[in-house]
């Protein structure tokens, strides 16, 4: 029986946490000695699927599962699970696949470990470590259920070729019209930016910058880094940035290679929600901001002084390394 893994695709193409979620399909499947099964709505072909261990991508073409519903894309999947087999299913930990998540675990009356950081540390019985309690502890979760739902951290697993030819076979579930009660009227994207969701680098800013007009220079280091911008909730509260750059337990949960918040003091929800992240550097004129206590590297200082004089250094960096 394969190992089925749910991949987030984006106008056809998948999403940098999806090759993620199959590498650790990959090693789930090779525990249990089987093969990884990967499905996707309305994907351009495999991608680059097959690097990372998948066997065979189903994918389900319909242009009313275009944007994500959740009650019909937790259905499909789990008719996609129940058609190849799969009794181990792994999705990630974006906003929609935890929405999903708990509607597909009722599907399939199956066990769901959430925040799963590593590879399960014993097949019989099933048992993942898990990130708890706002990242500060960490359990380790039997899942005795027949059907297996686990749930991977972002940025906890990472990327790990193992080159498989994938070929693609397409899938029609069945779904009902209970499965569109909720539906998506409209998305707004910022097309030019990097997403929060895919960025390795996020660069985040708080009440700290005084007002919406000095973001000039945090979107430049964030386009020098490749980064993300992001924001504090008294920012996208105030107006001064997009809602769908707030960062924290209470909007977006961040967990990237690198994180650097500028003027933002460090309430406990934010710290919550950011913690996740393997370094952490912050900027601000206040010694005694709680978020110093959390970072990896501080820097005590103006963030209008250090900000451009940082821009100029990865600039000149970048320029002696060409």
């Amino acid at each position: 029986m394969s190992v089925l893994v749910y991949t987030e695709s984006e106008g056809g193409n998948f999403k940098k946490a999806s090759y993620e979620v199959a590498s650790y399909g990959k090693g789930v499947a090779d525990m249990l000695g089987t093969t990884v099964t990967a499905v996707a709505f309305n994907a351009n072909g495999a991608g680059d699927l097959g690097t990372y261990g998948v066997s065979k991508l189903m994918n389900i073409t319909d242009s009313k599962l275009e944007k994500f519903t959740a009650a019909a894309y937790a259905d499909a999947i789990a008719q996609a699970a129940k058609a190849s087999g799969a009794t181990t299913i792994i999705i990630g930990s974006s906003a929609d696949s935890k929405y999903l998540g708990s509607l597909l675990s009722v599907h399939l009356d199956a066990g769901y470990a959430t925040n799963v950081m590593e590879l399960p540390s014993s097949a019989a019985p099933f048992t993942v470590k898990r990130s708890v309690f706002t990242n500060k502890a960490f359990g380790m979760t039997e899942i005795t259920t027949d059907h297996k739902l686990v749930g991977v951290s972002n940025n906890s697993y990472g990327l790990h070729e193992n080159p498989t030819d994938c070929s693609v076979e397409a899938f029609s579930a069945t779904l009902s019209d209970d499965d569109f009660k909720v539906q998506v009227q409209s998305v707004d994207k910022a097309t030019d930016k990097v997403s929060i969701a895919d960025a390795d680098v996020v660069v985040s800013a708080g009440r700290g910058m005084k007002g919406p007009e000095n973001w000039g220079m945090i979107e430049e280091l964030a386009d020098v880094l490749g980064a993300a911008t992001a924001c504090s909730k008294p920012v996208s509260d105030m107006g001064w940035r997009p809602h769908g750059e707030h960062v924290g337990q209470t909007g977006k949960p961040v967990a990237t290679n690198l994180y650097i918040a500028i003027g933002i003091s460090g309430a406990i929800q934010h710290l919550a929600g950011v913690s996740s992240s393997k370094v952490k550097v912050v900027i601000n004129t206040d010694p005694e901001a709680p978020f110093f206590k959390a970072a990896d590297y501080g820097v005590v200082g103006d963030a209008f002084e250090v900000v451009p004089a940082l821009i100029e250094k990865i600039k000149a960096f970048k320029a002696a390394n060409v």
